[in-house]
Protein backbone atom coordinates (compact mmCIF):
# COMPACT_ATOMS: atom_id res chain seq x y z
CA UNK A 1 0.00 0.00 0.00
CA UNK A 2 2.70 2.36 0.94
CA UNK A 3 4.30 1.93 -2.59
CA UNK A 4 0.91 3.51 -4.09
CA UNK A 5 1.85 6.82 -2.10
CA UNK A 6 5.09 7.71 -4.28
CA UNK A 7 5.44 10.70 -6.16
CA UNK A 8 4.97 10.35 -10.22
CA UNK A 9 6.01 13.35 -12.22
CA UNK A 10 3.18 13.54 -14.52
CA UNK A 11 4.29 15.46 -18.39
CA UNK A 12 1.82 16.47 -20.93
CA UNK A 13 1.77 15.17 -24.19
CA UNK A 14 4.42 17.72 -25.20
CA UNK A 15 6.65 16.23 -22.75
CA UNK A 16 6.27 19.44 -20.77
CA UNK A 17 6.09 18.64 -16.70
CA UNK A 18 2.71 19.24 -15.30
CA UNK A 19 2.59 18.13 -11.88
CA UNK A 20 3.34 15.18 -9.88
CA UNK A 21 0.33 13.07 -8.54
CA UNK A 22 0.67 9.64 -6.29
CA UNK A 23 1.39 6.31 -7.94
CA UNK A 24 -1.53 5.76 -6.80
CA UNK A 25 -3.52 8.12 -9.47
CA UNK A 26 -0.57 7.58 -12.15
CA UNK A 27 -2.04 3.58 -12.01
CA UNK A 28 -5.82 4.71 -12.81
CA UNK A 29 -4.57 6.81 -15.30
CA UNK A 30 -2.63 4.41 -16.93
CA UNK A 31 -5.28 1.73 -16.82
CA UNK A 32 -7.46 4.24 -18.16
CA UNK A 33 -5.31 4.83 -21.52
CA UNK A 34 -4.86 8.51 -20.33
CA UNK A 35 -0.80 7.84 -20.02
CA UNK A 36 1.67 5.97 -21.14
CA UNK A 37 4.71 4.83 -18.92
CA UNK A 38 8.05 6.58 -19.52
CA UNK A 39 10.39 6.14 -16.46
CA UNK A 40 9.61 3.40 -14.31
CA UNK A 41 11.16 2.77 -10.29
CA UNK A 42 13.91 0.15 -10.27
CA UNK A 43 12.91 -2.78 -9.50
CA UNK A 44 9.83 -1.78 -7.89
CA UNK A 45 6.69 -3.48 -8.36
CA UNK A 46 3.26 -3.52 -7.65
CA UNK A 47 2.02 -7.14 -7.27
CA UNK A 48 -2.15 -7.72 -8.14
CA UNK A 49 -3.69 -10.98 -7.37
CA UNK A 50 -2.33 -12.44 -11.09
CA UNK A 51 0.27 -9.64 -12.40
CA UNK A 52 2.90 -7.74 -11.58
CA UNK A 53 3.35 -4.19 -12.80
CA UNK A 54 6.43 -1.83 -13.09
CA UNK A 55 6.07 1.09 -10.29
CA UNK A 56 5.87 4.60 -12.57
CA UNK A 57 8.27 7.08 -12.23
CA UNK A 58 7.11 9.22 -14.58
CA UNK A 59 3.98 9.12 -17.12
CA UNK A 60 3.10 10.92 -20.50
CA UNK A 61 -0.44 12.19 -20.78
CA UNK A 62 -1.62 10.67 -24.12
CA UNK A 63 -4.03 13.97 -24.87
CA UNK A 64 -2.60 17.82 -24.59
CA UNK A 65 -4.18 19.10 -21.88
CA UNK A 66 -4.25 22.95 -21.78
CA UNK A 67 -3.49 23.30 -18.06
CA UNK A 68 -3.66 26.83 -16.20
CA UNK A 69 -0.39 27.99 -14.95
CA UNK A 70 0.29 27.26 -11.05
CA UNK A 71 0.36 30.35 -9.03
CA UNK A 72 2.53 30.18 -6.43
CA UNK A 73 1.54 31.97 -3.32
CA UNK A 74 3.65 35.08 -1.94
CA UNK A 75 4.83 33.34 1.64
CA UNK A 76 7.60 34.77 3.80
CA UNK A 77 8.37 30.06 3.71
CA UNK A 78 7.86 29.80 -0.02
CA UNK A 79 10.40 33.25 -0.58
CA UNK A 80 13.17 31.03 1.78
CA UNK A 81 12.63 28.19 -0.52
CA UNK A 82 12.71 29.56 -3.79
CA UNK A 83 16.23 30.96 -2.66
CA UNK A 84 17.37 28.12 -1.19
CA UNK A 85 17.62 29.56 2.74
CA UNK A 86 20.82 31.55 1.26
CA UNK A 87 21.12 35.28 2.01
CA UNK A 88 21.14 36.83 -1.28
CA UNK A 89 23.34 39.47 0.07
CA UNK A 90 26.21 37.47 1.35
CA UNK A 91 25.27 34.25 0.35
CA UNK A 92 25.34 32.90 3.97
CA UNK A 93 23.22 30.16 4.76
CA UNK A 94 24.07 29.83 8.43
CA UNK A 95 21.29 31.38 11.57
CA UNK A 96 18.01 32.30 11.15
CA UNK A 97 16.89 33.75 7.70
CA UNK A 98 14.64 36.47 7.19
CA UNK A 99 12.59 38.25 4.28
CA UNK A 100 13.83 41.39 3.54
CA UNK A 101 12.20 43.86 1.21
CA UNK A 102 14.44 44.73 -1.56
CA UNK A 103 13.11 48.53 -1.69
CA UNK A 104 11.70 49.39 2.12
CA UNK A 105 7.92 49.99 2.04
CA UNK A 106 8.46 53.37 3.49
CA UNK A 107 10.07 53.92 0.38
CA UNK A 108 7.64 52.82 -1.67
CA UNK A 109 8.40 49.18 -1.84
CA UNK A 110 6.03 46.19 -2.73
CA UNK A 111 5.10 42.97 -1.18
CA UNK A 112 5.98 40.67 -4.61
CA UNK A 113 8.35 38.19 -5.68
CA UNK A 114 10.78 40.72 -7.54
CA UNK A 115 11.06 42.84 -4.33
CA UNK A 116 11.39 40.10 -1.29
CA UNK A 117 14.46 38.42 -0.96
CA UNK A 118 16.06 35.71 1.80
CA UNK A 119 18.40 37.84 3.88
CA UNK A 120 20.85 36.48 7.02
CA UNK A 121 19.48 38.55 10.46
CA UNK A 122 23.55 40.17 9.97
CA UNK A 123 22.54 41.60 6.24
CA UNK A 124 18.49 42.25 7.17
CA UNK A 125 19.91 44.90 10.45
CA UNK A 126 22.91 46.23 8.52
CA UNK A 127 20.53 47.22 5.69
CA UNK A 128 17.48 48.44 7.75
CA UNK A 129 15.26 50.49 6.35
CA UNK A 130 17.42 51.41 2.71
CA UNK A 131 17.49 49.74 -0.45
CA UNK A 132 20.39 48.05 -1.11
CA UNK A 133 22.42 50.70 -2.63
CA UNK A 134 21.89 53.34 0.21
CA UNK A 135 22.99 50.12 2.46
CA UNK A 136 26.40 50.22 0.16
CA UNK A 137 25.37 46.43 -0.58
CA UNK A 138 24.49 44.63 -3.83
CA UNK A 139 22.34 41.69 -4.10
CA UNK A 140 23.80 38.30 -5.13
CA UNK A 141 20.74 37.48 -7.72
CA UNK A 142 17.77 39.39 -8.86
CA UNK A 143 14.62 37.87 -7.08
CA UNK A 144 12.38 36.47 -9.95
CA UNK A 145 8.72 35.10 -9.71
CA UNK A 146 8.77 30.88 -9.33
CA UNK A 147 7.14 29.06 -12.44
CA UNK A 148 5.73 25.95 -12.39
CA UNK A 149 9.06 24.04 -13.28
CA UNK A 150 10.50 25.45 -10.86
CA UNK A 151 7.66 25.24 -8.21
CA UNK A 152 7.98 21.01 -9.00
CA UNK A 153 12.12 21.42 -8.91
CA UNK A 154 12.57 23.14 -5.25
CA UNK A 155 8.04 23.19 -3.67
CA UNK A 156 7.77 19.83 -4.33
CA UNK A 157 11.52 18.38 -4.34
CA UNK A 158 12.93 15.69 -6.73
CA UNK A 159 11.64 12.33 -5.16
CA UNK A 160 13.48 10.64 -8.36
CA UNK A 161 16.90 11.07 -10.41
CA UNK A 162 14.81 10.09 -13.43
CA UNK A 163 12.51 13.08 -13.11
CA UNK A 164 15.67 15.37 -14.02
CA UNK A 165 15.79 15.51 -17.66
CA UNK A 166 12.19 16.14 -17.77
CA UNK A 167 12.48 19.02 -15.52
CA UNK A 168 15.58 20.63 -17.04
CA UNK A 169 18.40 19.79 -14.42
CA UNK A 170 20.67 18.46 -17.06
Amino acid sequence: MEMLNHNVLVLNQNYEPLSVCSARRAFVLLFMGKAEMIETYDGAKIHSVLKSYPLPSVVRLERFVKAPRKRILLTRKNVLIRDGYTCCYCGSTRGPMTVDHIVPKNLGGTDSWENLVCACDRCNNKKKNQTPAGAGMRLLRKPTRPNHITYIQRFIGITDTRWRPYLFME
